[in-house]
């Protein structure tokens, strides 16, 4: 056994390659800083995140003009909110007792999009024993097909009744605070369809909004994306038969968040 996996043993951290797939930020590293703590050997493959006018058109496809147009809206008064809500965010970090900043022990390999040729192969020479997914593009089924190893993804919503985006948000404006929470669940074509590993549920606070709703879900979860690596890296993936309706969601327009934080308080 060479020395840095005797270190590794001594420390307690599972052995095993773990590559995570991402396009940044503080929810993202939360959970990578949590997953390089266990495991021995984690590797970020992080991706350039998606331009806004690519969203935009995208979602207007789906959706219409004047929808998409009220959800870029709603990111933007996202983004801009997140620096009213720092003390509650600081609050949940030491809670939980996670980090949300880079670790610069952790190797980082930048791509355009992990669809991207390159980008797969640079997974594959990795040769994981799995692939985390959290805050990154949808894997086209090509991609998909080309890793050889499970790929599962860190969810914040209640699958299946919550895919997509904005899940806990969602989840309180349909009176169904019981199913405020995040999934890890494995990776197939649809969006959030893949079978459920392991669920984890939160109670949040008063003063929680949407910018701190999904930091809430991440840094409460690390212990599931533990689990289920856990699983895969071992060899025991186990589905669980989750029933109920399923739907996939998106960020509100603007208009319906100002609408629902002003008449309930659900911001």
């Amino acid at each position: 056994m060479t020395d840095i996996a005797s270190q590794n043993q001594a420390a307690g951290r599972r052995l095993g390659r773990v590559v995570v797939v991402t396009a940044g930020g503080e929810n993202p590293w939360i959970m990578i800083n949590a997953l390089a703590a266990h495991f021995a050997d984690v590797t970020v493959i992080e991706e350039q995140p998606e331009s806004k006018g690519v969203f935009l058109r995208r979602r207007a496809r789906k959706l219409g003009w004047l929808t998409a147009a009220g959800q870029l809206a709603t990111m933007i008064a996202s983004r801009f909110g997140k620096r009213f809500t720092r003390k509650r965010a600081e609050a949940i970090l030491a809670t939980y007792k996670v980090k949300g900043t880079p670790d610069p022990t952790i190797p980082v390999m930048a791509v355009a999009s992990i669809n991207h040729a390159d980008a797969i192969s640079h997974v594959r020479a990795l040769e994981p024993g799995v692939v985390f997914l959290i805050s990154c593009r949808m894997l086209k089924a090509a991609t998909l097909a080309a890793i050889p190893c499970p790929v599962i993804n860190f969810h914040a919503g209640i699958n299946p009744a919550y895919r997509g985006l904005m899940g806990g948000y969602w989840a309180l404006v349909n009176k169904d605070a019981e199913n405020f929470g995040a999934t890890v669940h494995l990776v197939d074509a649809g969006v959030d369809t893949g079978g459920v590993l392991y669920q984890s549920r939160q109670t949040p606070a008063k003063n929680d909004t949407m910018h701190t709703y999904p930091l809430l879900q991440t840094a409460a979860s690390t212990g599931i994306a533990i689990a289920a690596i856990e699983d895969a890296l071992g060899q025991n993936l186990r589905p669980l038969n989750v029933a109920g309706p399923s739907r996939q969601w998106y960020h509100p327009p603007i208009w319906t968040w100002i609408w629902n934080g002003l008449r309930r308080g659900i911001w």
